[in-house]
């Protein structure tokens, strides 16, 4: 029997919604959890409401095997996100012994005062376990399937170093790339349609892109892209990618870099 492990990802912060801060949370999570066995199925962008985030983490934690707050724990008054996971599992939050241990060697190494504002960065719901945070000090925490990360994707990135040993994942989905440059999608939604009804136990995409290359002319192109468990079967979905662009004229990329 094959294992399907999935996950979500709930990216926490009005700042992302208005538009003020472009998210690279999820692309960083997606291609961590992947090679661990993990699906991202789902991600969800919420303000800094307490209700929402409550009902957002409750649903999601029930539909998926793992889920990944980022933002909102931080030391002002807008960072929710630990009081909201707490309430959504039921549990007391409160400043932890070893949590606020981290952040006092942390500033004292820094000689800054951890006052009542930093301080709110080691109220931990009862029960969690403490993700470390090698970059600024102040802890994420695990509560169940839940993990709640920075926003800060340099702070993310760092904090993922003491995640990925809590993964318990499932089988590989492994993804391959077939780009025609030049192409248009018109041009291939047919075989490729056809290609993906033959093969149901794959995932096959296209993906239209476009970008200038000068006054005269376009650079512009699809990427048909497959993705699955079974290497047997990628091989040869690969080919039939490869002779559908081939077909139409362009020379086919397998796997391009950029």
């Amino acid at each position: 029997m094959v294992k399907t492990v999935t996950a979500a990802v709930i990216m926490i912060g009005d700042e992302i919604l208005s538009g003020r801060t472009q998210d690279s949370n999820l692309k960083t999570l997606a291609g961590f959890l992947a090679p661990l066995g993990v699906e991202v199925r789902e991600a969800r962008v919420i303000p800094d409401v307490h209700a929402t985030i409550v009902a957002t983490v409750q649903t999601l934690r029930k539909a998926h095997d793992y889920v990944f707050t980022t933002g909102g724990i931080g030391p002002t008054h807008d960072d929710i996100t630990a009081d909201a996971v707490a309430a959504a599992f039921n549990r007391p939050i409160s400043v932890r012994a070893d949590a606020r241990a981290i952040l006092e060697t942390y500033y004292a190494g820094r000689d800054t005062d951890l006052n009542e504002s930093r301080l709110r960065m080691a109220r931990i719901p009862e029960g969690a376990t403490l993700i470390a945070n090698p970059v600024s000090g102040a802890p994420g925490f695990q509560i169940g399937n839940v993990f709640v990360m920075a926003g800060v994707p340099s702070i993310m990135r760092a904090m993922l170093e003491d995640v990925g040993h809590r993964i318990e994942g499932g089988a590989i989905v492994y993804q391959h790339t077939v780009r025609g440059k030049g192409l248009r999608e018109g041009e291939i939604a047919v075989p490729l349609g056809a290609l993906a009804k033959a093969r149901p136990e794959l995932n096959f995409g296209s993906y239209p892109w476009m970008r200038p290359a000068g006054k005269k002319d376009h650079d512009f192109g699809v990427n048909l892209v497959v993705r699955g468990r079974d290497p047997d079967l990628l091989a040869a979905a690969i080919d039939a990618l490869v002779e559908i662009v081939s077909t139409q004229g362009a020379k086919p990329e397998i796997d391009p870099k950029d």
